[in-house]
């Protein structure tokens, strides 16, 4: 799951095939194609659901009764029952010895610059993609602080991806609306989500702009409803080109009107797009600068230059990934004409190595991670046992990094910024982590890991390849293996 990527919402419209075909693809059964007359349900040629599972799998209404005699004469569960009725388990379960072993200095710093927030939408792989080029700039210009503009990011991505939609839509229209693929990109037409390539692809394209020159909408800021709909126009399109093809017709006109559509819609939401402003600035020191009229290009490649030298390196703990080979994940190529997104793996060792190195020179380091497990969220602390509920619930839950992964127990949900570590004879034992949540959490929006939950949660990291070792930058020249669309990794 591509960090910032919401939760799929179920739509309807479809005819009673597909509804039915739908049924059978969520009971995990993908229905073939119609077997035609005299094919009846019971006939080989057409899948059915599952069958009921037997008698001794079945619920026993006297083990239940047994369970609960058995549970309510345990001291234990009794305890663990009350507590949990009138507290939120994360309270329950958060182990005060780690939180309070955690000290949030470290020992490697890039100054904090002020937090953003991406409030309530996807945009974390945005806010953090500009969280780490407003370093450089920083530091060039002598600045404070400064901030770029997510809304500006966010338009030409929806517009992209709304273009690549259609003309997936095209390209699948020979292929059933119950098909693995189809569906899901009917489901998630045109997300929030995104992933560094995305980004990088999309300054090189249309440059950037300081925050006050496209400043968040309440549609930026809050964007269901603005999904929610955009995602209609798409399908609705969707389904009038894959009509146009079956009847032989151009699809062209439907797919460049809903185009326009999109780009309206946009515009109502988010605003126009500036071609030029003014740029200017008072740094530290108080002296003022008057650079004067910029285009977002020129903007772009006079303060992000060198943005083709950064790449993604995943560490994939599955056994069958290989390390150091490069990997691409097929159907994210959300920009017409461009590649699908890439990584290349490698050890645990050697993203902490090359992150290290990033900080070190002053870079901040986009990372890709499963943000919501062992955490105190207001705190701002990860660690990786930092709630223990097996101890509440007394079962087993402890699983392995690959075996999360493949199970989907984990993913790929959130973007940050790493922009501080605490070595210790040289080794890591906490990050500083530049979050994009606003102020009210953590310290000031800024976070504490210990790398114990790096080596649990962390999945990629984004930095120069002259800092990787050779064998790792060798990869970078081969053909990627393309792993599916439904990949844990995508």
């Amino acid at each position: 799951m591509r960090p910032g990527r919401r939760r799929h919402l179920i739509g309807s419209g479809l005819s009673r095939k597909a509804v039915q075909a739908q049924a059978y693809w969520i009971q995990g059964r993908a229905m073939g194609p119609d077997p035609g007359p005299g094919h009846g349900a019971g006939n080989e040629g057409r899948r059915r659901y599952p069958r009921a599972m037997t008698n001794p799998h079945a619920v026993d209404p006297s083990w239940v009764a047994a369970r609960n005699a058995a549970l309510l004469a345990d001291p234990a569960a009794r305890v663990a029952g009350n507590a949990v009725a009138t507290t939120d388990v994360e309270r329950l379960t958060l182990d005060r010895a780690i939180l309070t072993s955690i000290d949030t200095s470290v020992s490697d710093l890039i100054p904090d610059a002020a937090v953003t927030d991406q409030k309530h939408s996807g945009r974390c792989w945005a806010f953090a993609g500009l969280n780490v080029l407003r370093a450089a700039l920083m530091r060039e210009l002598n600045l404070e602080s400064v901030e770029l503009s997510q809304s500006f990011v966010y338009f030409y991505d929806k517009l992209e991806k709304a273009a690549a939609f259609l003309a997936r839509a095209v390209g699948d229209a020979e292929r059933p609306l119950d098909d693995r693929e189809v569906a899901d990109s009917l489901r998630d037409p045109i997300g929030d989500g995104g992933w560094w390539p995305e980004f990088a692809r999309l300054v090189a394209k249309y440059g950037m702009v300081p925050h006050y020159a496209m400043p968040d909408t309440d549609s930026a800021a809050n964007s269901d409803a603005m999904n929610d709909h955009l995602a209609t126009v798409l399908r609705r399109a969707a389904l009038r080109l894959r009509a146009a093809v079956a009847d032989g017709a151009d699809p062209e006109p439907i797919r460049a009107a809903a185009m326009e559509d999109v780009h309206r819609m946009l515009t109502i939401h988010l605003g126009v797009p500036p071609r030029e402003f003014v740029w200017q600035y008072r740094d530290k020191d108080k002296a003022f600068h008057r650079v004067g009229t910029l285009t977002p290009r020129e903007f772009a490649d006079r303060y992000a230059p060198g943005l083709k030298e950064f790449v993604v390196v995943a560490h994939d703990p599955r056994p069958e990934i290989p390390l150091n080979t490069r990997f691409g994940i097929e159907r994210t190529d959300l920009m017409v004409g461009e590649p699908v997104q890439e990584h290349v793996t490698a050890s645990l060792e050697v993203l902490k190595a090359a992150a290290i190195a990033a900080i070190r020179d002053g870079e901040p380091v986009w990372f890709a991670c499963d943000v919501a497990k062992q955490r105190d969220k207001k705190a701002g602390i990860w660690d990786a046992a930092l709630h223990d509920y097996e101890g509440l619930y007394g079962v087993g839950l402890s699983m392995t990094k690959a075996e999360r992964l493949v199970s989907r127990e984990s993913a790929l949900t959130h973007a940050m910024c790493l922009t501080g570590v605490d070595l210790v004879d040289g080794e890591p034992r906490r990050w500083r982590v530049e979050n994009s949540w606003g102020d009210k959490v953590g310290e000031k929006g800024f976070h504490t890991m210990n790398d114990s939950w790096f080596d649990e949660y962390v999945y990629q990291v984004v930095v120069r390849a002259r800092r990787l070792p050779p064998e790792v930058r060798a990869a970078l020249d081969a053909g990627p293996i393309i792993l599916p669309s439904w990949d844990p990794m995508a």
